[in-house]
């Protein structure tokens, strides 16, 4: 079977950019899809009824939100509406990370986020990675079996991933039903020490290249993974920041670097 694999910006590309502006450069570079970051504190009904137009007159669709970061400490209300402002702005997925060291309590709060999600029509998508308390790709899988939530997915980031010690192997043994979509970029093979906290961020923020231009293991990882995946973008770079200063011309560099890599690596 001939893969397709849909292309999205994910929003981490251009952090400094306002919604309406992220919806602007994902349309004008032809993106499949585009990605939304949403700030709770600034985010107003105008906000969405904003962003729905733009969406509309660009004819673009988001593949999704981001991002719902569960802390120690009691449900938080903010979470519940990054779900329902995705369910609004037609977005199918939220992106999910957890800084909370109580695996109980983070397994609570994504069953919660579930069952809103579920009758949202918006699946709450779990990342796993160093930076956060889950992990690992098993650590995620756990939670989600556990959970057994319809509404519930796994979301995979190359770097995250690998830096984590993720496999092939493991890509190829998730059930097909919690993949929604995956966010690809590369990076140097070796990585910050797995110890070191602050080197593993800054490089998710600040240390991402371009598709190819690293040592990820990317072609193995698309082969693993479902052939008609959304892959996301997620190339959080200073250096794309600092060369490509205007939004949409950083988008369009993206967009035709990342699509003539997956072209080249998706041969059946």
């Amino acid at each position: 079977m001939a893969r397709r694999h849909a292309i999205a910006m994910a929003s981490g590309i251009m952090p400094e950019a306002t919604p309406l502006q992220l919806v602007e450069a994902a349309a004008s570079a032809g993106f499949d899809y585009g990605g939304m970051w949403i700030e709770p504190d600034s985010w107003t009904v105008e906000t969405t009824r904003a962003v729905r137009r733009a969406l509309r007159d660009a004819g673009l669709r988001l593949l999704d939100v981001e991002v719902v970061w569960i802390k120690p400490g009691p449900p938080d209300p903010d979470h519940d509406r990054i779900v329902e402002i995705a369910a609004e702005l037609g977005a199918p997925n939220v992106l999910c990370v957890s800084s909370d060291p109580s695996r109980s309590a983070t397994r609570d709060k994504l069953g919660r986020l579930m069952e809103l999600g579920r009758r949202n029509g918006v699946r709450i998508n779990l990342e796993f990675g160093l930076f956060t308390e889950v992990k690992t790709i098993n650590a995620a899988s756990s939670l989600l079996e556990e959970l057994a939530s319809p509404a519930g997915g796994l979301l995979i980031d190359a770097l995250h991933w690998r830096r984590s010690g993720g496999t092939l192997d493991e890509i190829a043994a998730l059930p097909s039903r919690w993949l929604s979509y995956a966010q690809f970029c590369d990076a140097p093979a070796q990585g910050p020490a797995p110890d070191d906290a602050a080197g593993i961020l800054k490089e998710a923020i600040d240390g991402r290249l371009f598709l190819g231009e690293g040592g990820l293991e990317l072609p193995g990882l698309m082969a693993a993974l479902p052939a008609t995946l959304p892959l996301a973008i997620e190339q959080r770079s200073r250096a794309l920041r600092e060369s490509w200063p205007d939004l949409n011309e950083r988008a369009r560099v993206v967009l035709n670097r990342s699509r003539a890599f997956v072209a080249e690596n998706s041969r059946p």
